[in-house]
C-alpha cells in the first residue's frame, strides 16, 4: 500500500459524515506505520475506542469505511474466532464484530452491515505472519501462498466495502 496522507484519509470515508471523519483521530504510530506490509490501514480510534476505521487503496482513490466497536465484548477462554478478512483464527478475544453504517441515506437511517474481524485491524500483517494470534494451538497452517492470502483478504474486504458502499445489507 502507498503511504497516505491525513488530507487522503479524511477525504475518503464513504459513511460518515464530513465533520465526523474531520473529528476521528490517526492511528498513534501513524508517521511510522509499515506502508510496505499494509494491504490497508486498519485502526481504532485511540479518542473514541467504540470507534474503529479502516481505509482501503482503489484503482479510483482510497476508500474510508467508519465501524462501531460493540461496548461489550463477550469471550471465551476455551473457544477460537475466525477473521471474516483475513481468515487468522484467534482465541475468541481477537476477533470483534464490527458494525459499519450503510453510506448514503440508508446508513443514515440507521442500517449497518457487520463483520467478525481481527480486534486490532492488523490482518495485513497477521496474513503475512509479522503478527502472531494469541491461540493455544497456535496459527492454522494453509497450502495457499501469500499470494493467494493476500489476494483473497483482499477480495473479502472489497466485498465487505460493497456491502456498505452499495447499501446492500445481506451477503
Amino acid at each position: 500500500m502507498e503511504p497516505l496522507t491525513e488530507k487522503q484519509i479524511r477525504s475518503s470515508f464513504v459513511n460518515c459524515t464530513k465533520g465526523e471523519a474531520a473529528r476521528l483521530r490517526l492511528p498513534l504510530d501513524f508517521t511510522e506505520l509499515p506502508w510496505e506490509e499494509l494491504d490497508f490501514l486498519g485502526w481504532v480510534d485511540p479518542g473514541a475506542p467504540l470507534r474503529a476505521h479502516l481505509v482501503r487503496p482503489t484503482s479510483e482513490g482510497p476508500v474510508g469505511i467508519s465501524l462501531r466497536v460493540p461496548a461489550v465484548n463477550r469471550t471465551s477462554a476455551v473457544k477460537s474466532s475466525l477473521c471474516q478478512i483475513c481468515l487468522t483464527g484467534h482465541a475468541s478475544s481477537g476477533v470483534t464484530l464490527l458494525a459499519a453504517p450503510l453510506a448514503g441515506a440508508r446508513g443514515r437511517d440507521g442500517n449497518t452491515v457487520g463483520i467478525y474481524v481481527c480486534a486490532d485491524l492488523a490482518c495485513p500483517l497477521y496474513v503475512r505472519g509479522k503478527r502472531q494470534p494469541k491461540l493455544r494451538a497456535g496459527r492454522y497452517e494453509e497450502s495457499l501462498t501469500l499470494d493467494e492470502r493476500l489476494a483473497r483478504m483482499s477480495g473479502n474486504l472489497d466485498a465487505f466495502a460493497a456491502r456498505v458502499t452499495a447499501g446492500v445489507t445481506a451477503a
